[in-house]
């Protein structure tokens, strides 16, 4: 009896320490990644000095409470330790309009300008 108890943990052991990964296979919800995930968000927009009401603009999807929270911790976390703002250097870039399934997909490049000999 106790060998087969011993067995059966041994085999389910290995089972039950992925069951994280199985979720994420799976696309289940997890309420705790989604909550961690916007209190980043949250502090990444206080530390590269977005004001409260941008982060919620960029990120409409993402619960605003969790975002506040992450954005307040990270705002004592940054006047305790008296840090300074880190601005982003990327600017938004800007999707291209869709095109047309009929025309070719216009480039990107531009021509270089005719230099015109003397």
């Amino acid at each position: 009896m106790r060998k087969t108890v011993c067995f059966a943990l041994v085999v389910a052991l290995p089972l039950l320490s992925a069951c994280d990964r199985f979720a994420d296979m799976l696309d289940m919800p997890n309420p705790e990644k989604d909550t961690a995930n916007a209190q980043a968000i949250g502090g990444a927009c206080r530390q590269t000095g977005r004001s409260i009401e941008d982060c919620y603009a960029l990120h409409p999807e993402v619960d605003k409470a969790d975002i506040f929270s992450g954005w307040k911790t990270m705002s004592e976390y940054m006047n305790e330790h008296n840090l300074k703002e880190v601005p982003s250097v990327l600017s938004r870039v800007q999707k291209p309009a869709p095109q047309p399934f009929n025309e070719p997909p216009q480039s990107a490049e531009v021509p270089a300008p005719q230099v015109a000999a003397h």
